[in-house]
């Protein structure tokens, strides 16, 4: 396959990338800073910007799929992507994404009626994160591509070690934690087998 990867030096779009390209797919990411990413074999970089549409453009023609690990960072740079990304796709009928959320964006135990952020199902009292994830939600279920979206709770350093649970929509049952290896893990098995198209999945052990 020929994969497409933003946010390709962050901790899980770094690992995705690894598996990739350990597969034997063709990867082509976007980075602002080629000098973080190690040179290898099947890995092609482009140094740009992915608000810019014919940055984005080069990357997505000729690609099987996509996905994005791009995070918040505090910066509205996720939500102004997707709709460049959304668009670049089915211009040039990509179908299939996937990309990295957050828990807070699942459906809530408390209030099914709400995410897990406006419900207060989380601790956490900061919700930038969570609004900018939501919009993507919102982007996503709105476009006709194939999409899934990872949505992993606290995501400390670890490597994969399997045990995992995974729930559509909902954080599994009291689920605390799930380690960046198993987040990856899981997220480059699902871009190739697309067993959650249209679905964000709860992930935690």
């Amino acid at each position: 396959m020929k994969i497409v990867i933003f946010g390709a030096t962050g901790r899980t779009g770094s690992e995705i990338v690894r598996r990739a390209l350990w597969d034997g797919h063709e990867v082509k990411a976007l980075v602002r800073t080629p000098e973080k990413c190690t040179p290898r074999q099947g890995l092609t970089l482009f140094q740009g910007d992915v608000r810019d549409t014919e940055t984005v453009k080069q990357l997505i023609e000729g690609a099987n799929a996509v996905v994005s690990a791009l995070g918040t960072d505090r910066t509205t740079t996720l939500t102004e992507a997707m709709p460049v990304i959304v668009e670049e796709m089915e211009l040039h009928s990509v179908a299939r994404i996937l990309t990295i959320g957050t828990a807070g964006i699942l459906q809530s135990r408390t209030d099914p009626s709400k995410l897990r952020y406006e419900a207060g199902d989380s601790n956490r009292k900061l919700t930038f994160a969570a609004k900018e994830h939501h919009k993507v939600f919102d982007i996503l279920r709105s476009s006709s591509l194939d999409w899934t979206i990872v949505c992993p709770t606290y995501l400390p350093d670890g490597e994969a070690v399997g045990n995992y649970r995974v729930e559509r929509d909902y954080l599994p049952v009291d689920g605390k934690q799930i380690s960046v290896g198993d987040t990856a893990e899981f997220a480059y098995r699902e871009l190739i087998a697309g067993e959650h198209i249209g679905h964000r999945i709860g992930l935690s052990y």
